[in-house]
């Protein structure tokens, strides 16, 4: 006889786990990896208007098969944004859990007639459709990358009116959406210890599971390093676009006019989301995406993370920690990390602190190496997607 067949699971995501790119892509393309070990996975994924394929870059040795979810057109203008989420504020329907909406029939056209013995759902966004895959799936596990209501609540507290005042409407209809589909999960994932407590918050009777970010293994690069700091990640994501405006308002000049050979280098997809803070400065580079973050942020002296707003954990800085590479990070920008200013990194929240941790970075070679090589062997230790693997219960998910 035969070796029997392994348990069958069903995969749900709004963004294709591959090319692992990006935080996002990441953390879900660990938990396929994971679940590709142990089960015959089906995998449905959406895909935005234009983009490529997602079925193609996914490995064949992870998805018995693969349903993709065609979006509708959606303008990524300024104007159409504004238009949109003064819609949504007035219906009280946070962000994007209305893009994912309206697909609940093709969803059940595709399960229909199979069972699984897991069905795993991957952000908050895709949370309703656990009605559906509830009915094919023996036990249903939801992955959330943030908690959305906490980043709508930071959000809020940064901006300017109109705006704060439609991220406070979005903070409360997150949370009602919280509220409603957490608990019908047989399992939470989060990314921390510190959005566990916060889920336990929301959803009380609901069984929560840490689940780290987490990076495949990889070497530390050999490179040289020039004279540069650098910000990577999406830059059409709200935080990221929020902490470049802050860092070339409030730190960049400072460090700018004591550094006078220093370059600022902007790391990652969409960098035009954030040109009205980089244009016209010379010694600010973008690059654009990259094919190897950690080793586009080892030639940097510095990596800084200069967030206002955050959930979860910021792979940016898991990044800089494989690359072996210093940070300097705003609290928020390191929360759930678990670390102090010092340890593995710096911490700073106000601007003339953040160009004076820089600064003493800069100027001394042993404590660039020391707190780089102190990140490396954590990233070692506890951020490779195998430790993060480990973090699940030995009978798995």
């Amino acid at each position: 006889m035969g070796a029997p067949a392994n348990p069958r699971a069903l995969f749900l995501s709004p963004e294709a786990p591959f090319p692992a790119v990006g935080g996002g892509a990441l953390r879900s393309a660990s938990l396929l990896e994971y679940l590709g070990k142990r089960y015959a996975v089906d995998l449905v994924v959406f895909r935005e208007p234009g983009a490529p394929d997602p079925a193609l870059s996914i490995p064949e040795r992870l998805a018995r098969e693969i349903r993709v979810l065609n979006l509708p057109s959606h303008s990524r203008s300024p104007v159409a944004r504004v238009l949109r989420n003064a819609a949504r504020a007035v219906r009280g329907v946070p962000p994007l859990v209305d893009r994912f909406a309206g697909f609940a029939a093709e969803l059940e056209q595709f399960l229909e007639g199979r069972h699984y013995a897991l069905g795993l759902i991957e952000h908050l966004w895709c949370a309703p459709y656990r009605e559906q895959a509830a009915r094919h799936c023996e036990r249903t596990v939801l992955d959330l990358h943030n908690i959305e209501s906490v980043l709508m609540s930071r959000a809020a507290a940064v901006a300017n009116w109109p705006a704060a005042s439609v991220l406070r409407r979005f903070e409360r209809a997150y949370l009602e959406v919280e509220r409603r589909w957490l608990p019908g999960f047989d399992l939470l994932l989060a990314a921390s210890d510190h959005d566990a407590r916060l889920v336990r918050n929301i959803a009380p009777e609901s069984r929560v599971q840490v689940y780290p970010n987490a990076l495949p293994a990889a070497a530390e690069p050999v490179v040289p390093e020039e004279e540069v700091i650098a910000f990577s990640g999406n830059f059409d994501y709200g935080p990221n676009a929020d902490a470049v405006r802050f860092f070339s308002r409030r730190i960049w000049p400072a460090l700018r006019r004591r550094w006078p050979r220093l370059t600022w280098r902007l790391i990652g997809k969409r960098p035009e989301a954030v040109r009205k803070w980089t244009a016209g400065d010379s010694r600010i580079q973008v690059l654009g995406p990259v094919d190897d973050a950690i080793e586009a942020l080892a030639r940097a002296r510095v990596v800084v993370a200069p967030l206002r707003i955050a959930s979860g954990t910021r792979v940016k800085i898991l990044e800089a920690w494989a690359a072996a590479r210093p940070v300097v990070s705003t609290t928020v920008g390191a929360e759930g990390l678990s670390t102090s200013s010092g340890e593995h990194l710096l911490l700073a929240d106000d601007a003339e602190q953040f160009a004076e941790a820089v600064s003493g970075l800069l100027a001394s070679r042993q404590e660039r190496e020391r707190l780089g090589g102190a990140g490396r062997r954590r990233f070692e230790r506890e951020f490779t997607w195998q430790a993060a693997w480990s973090r699940l219960p030995p009978a798995g998910l």
